[in-house]
C-alpha cells in the first residue's frame, strides 16, 4: 500500500525583483494598489505541490503516487517524476490543455507576490479515488488543487474510511469557507503556514484550540522561526536548519511536508519527523526551483547529525 499525494503539477515561472516589495506598497493606497515590478531573470522549473512533495519522500526512499491532472506538454515531466522514484500511473493528461502554471515573483526578503493559472488542473475533478484500487491507498495528503476537487476528495476519504491530510495552503484564499471548515473537521493532519493558519481560522469561524482539537496532528511552518507540531495535547518546536546558501523559497514548505511525511511513514518521533522537514526545507532552499536539490540518504543522515542527536534512528533509511 502506498501514501497518495493529490494536488496540482504545473510549470512554475520564478522570477526575481532585485529590491523590496515593502517599498512599493502604500499602505494606505491599498484598496487602489497597481504595481508592476520589472524582474532581472525568469526560469522554467518543474513544480506543483503534488510533485515537489513527492520528490522529497522519493529522495529518502518513499514510493509515493501523485494523484493530478496535467496538459499536453506533460510528456517530459512525466518521464522525470518515472525516473526519481514517483508513480505517476494516476497523473491523467488532459486533451487541448497546457499544464497549469505558477509565476512568481521573489524579492531581496525573499517575499513573494504570485499568480496561478489553472490549465488542466480545471479538469482535476473528474479524477479522483474511485479510478484507483481500494488497496492502494492508505492515506491520502490533499494538497492545493482545483477546490472541487479538493472537496470531492475530501467527500470520498469520509465516505471510504481513508485518513487524509489536509493542506490548504494557497487555496485557503480561493476554496469555499464551507468547504475548508469540513476539510478540516475530518482530517487527520492538517498541515500550513502561519499566515494560512490564520486565514484558515477567518474562513472556518474555528479557533485555533478548535482545529487542534479536532486533528491528530497540526503542522504549522513558520519560516526562519522554523515550525510548530501539535499532536495528542504536546507541542513540539522545530528549529530551522541554517542553509549553505539562499536561492530561492519556491517548494521549500513542499519539501518541509516531504521530509516530515517520510518520517511519519516510518514511524519515527514528532520531533526527529519535524526535523527531517526541516532539513528537507534547507536543501530546497539552496536551489532555484522546487526540486531541483539531490542528496543520498547517507548524505542526509550525515548533515542531520551535525545539528540534531537521532540516537541512530535515521539509520533507517539505509534499509532494503
Amino acid at each position: 500500500m502506498a501514501i497518495v499525494i493529490s494536488g496540482s503539477v504545473a510549470f512554475d515561472y520564478l522570477m526575481t525583483f532585485p529590491g523590496y516589495f515593502r517599498e512599493n506598497i502604500l499602505p494606505d493606497k491599498l484598496d487602489k494598489i497597481s504595481l508592476s515590478f520589472l524582474v532581472d531573470n525568469m526560469t522554467r522549473q518543474r513544480g506543483g505541490c503534488a510533485p515537489n512533495i513527492a520528490y522529497s519522500m522519493a529522495l529518502l526512499g518513499e514510493k509515493p503516487k501523485v494523484l493530478a491532472t496535467a496538459g499536453i506538454d506533460f510528456a517530459e515531466y512525466r518521464s522525470w517524476m518515472e525516473q526519481n522514484g514517483i508513480d505517476a500511473a494516476y497523473i491523467r493528461e488532459i486533451p487541448g490543455k497546457y499544464t497549469a502554471s505558477f509565476f512568481v515573483n521573489t524579492d531581496l526578503e525573499n517575499n513573494q507576490i504570485a499568480s496561478f493559472y489553472t490549465g488542466a488542473m480545471a479538469d482535476a475533478a473528474r479524477f479522483t479515488l474511485t479510478g484507483l484500487p481500494r488497496d492502494e491507498v492508505d492515506y491520502l495528503v490533499i494538497s492545493p488543487n482545483d477546490p472541487a476537487a479538493m472537496r470531492k476528495l475530501t467527500d470520498e476519504c469520509v465516505s471510504m474510511g481513508i485518513p487524509y491530510l489536509f493542506d490548504p495552503s494557497q487555496q485557503v484564499a480561493r476554496n469555499p469557507h464551507d468547504d475548508l471548515r469540513i476539510g478540516v473537521e475530518n482530517a487527520h493532519a492538517v498541515f500550513c503556514n502561519e499566515y494560512e493558519f490564520d486565514l484558515l481560522i477567518k474562513h472556518t469561524g474555528l479557533s485555533a484550540a478548535q482545529i487542534e482539537g479536532l486533528v491528530q496532528l497540526l503542522v504549522i511552518t513558520r519560516g526562519e522561526n522554523g515550525a510548530t507540531v501539535k499532536a495528542e495535547g504536546r507541542e513540539y518546536l522545530i528549529p530551522v536548519v541554517p542553509a549553505a546558501r539562499i536561492a530561492d523559497p519556491t517548494g521549500v514548505g513542499d519539501a518541509f511536508r516531504g521530509g516530515f511525511l517520510r518520517g511519519y511513514r516510518l514511524g519515527l518521533d514528532l520531533q526527529t519527523c519535524g526535523q527531517m522537514g526541516a532539513l528537507s526545507a534547507a536543501y530546497c532552499l539552496e536551489q532555484n526551483g522546487p526540486s531541483n536539490h539531490f542528496y543520498t540518504k547517507q548524505e542526509y543522515i550525515t548533515r542531520y547529525r551535525t545539528f540534531f542527536d537521532d540516537g541512530g534512528t535515521l539509520d533507517i533509511l539505509n534499509q532494503p
